[in-house]
C-alpha cells in the first residue's frame, strides 16, 4: 500500500484522518460534557476545536511524512510492482493446491 503513496503529498490523507478523529472524539467528549451540564456553546467550541485542531495536526504530520517517501524511478517502480504481483500469484497457487 505504501508503494501507491510514494511521491504523493500525504497532507490530504493526514488531514482526513485528523478530521475524522476530531469529529469522533469531539462528539464523544461533547456527550460527556452535556451529561455534566456544561453550556452548549462550550460543548460546540470544544467539538470545533478538536475537529480543526486534529485536522491541522494531521495535515502537518502528513506533510512531514511526504519527504520520507520519495517517488521511485521507473525501473524501481516496475521492479517493485513485478515483485508484489509475483508474490500474490505464488501465494494464490499455494492456497489453491
Amino acid at each position: 500500500m505504501m508503494k501507491k503513496l510514494r511521491g504523493r503529498n500525504l497532507s490530504h490523507p493526514g488531514c482526513l484522518i485528523g478530521v475524522t478523529l476530531g469529529l469522533t472524539l469531539g462528539i464523544v467528549l461533547a456527550a460527556i460534557l452535556a451529561t455534566l451540564n456544561v453550556a452548549l456553546n462550550t460543548d460546540l467550541l470544544i467539538w470545533l476545536g478538536l475537529t480543526l485542531g486534529l485536522g491541522a495536526i494531521g495535515w502537518v504530520i502528513g506533510n512531514r511524512l511526504s519527504s520520507r517517501f520519495p517517488a521511485l524511478d521507473d525501473h524501481a517502480l516496475k521492479e517493485a510492482t513485478t515483485k508484489s504481483t509475483s508474490d500474490r500469484v505464488n501465494s494464490n497457487k499455494n492456497v489453491t493446491e
